[in-house]
């Protein structure tokens, strides 16, 4: 499973996103729903320092359906040539 994220990690994580907060578009994607990153983030202040920023003005894409990955890895069916 996923683990989460460390001190160094949550660090980084906020200096990227105050670099780029309110200069240019940030795309992030994520197997994990938003309602889970701030468990997955940690560190209460942060997490909704980071998450304020990301998520304020956001535009999200939200996909559904079965995974591409999968779809593409199913053998397909066998034809009987008679």
């Amino acid at each position: 499973g996923m683990q989460k994220v460390t001190a160094q990690q949550r660090q980084d994580l906020m200096e990227v996103i105050e670099d780029r907060h309110g200069r240019g578009s940030t795309l992030i994607a994520s197997q994990l729903p938003t309602e889970h990153w701030h468990d997955y983030i940690g560190s209460a202040t942060l997490a909704d320092a980071i998450l304020d920023r990301l998520l304020h003005g956001a535009h999200r894409l939200n996909l559904k359906g079965e995974s591409l990955r999968k779809a593409k890895t199913q053998k397909p069916e066998s034809v009987d040539p008679s």
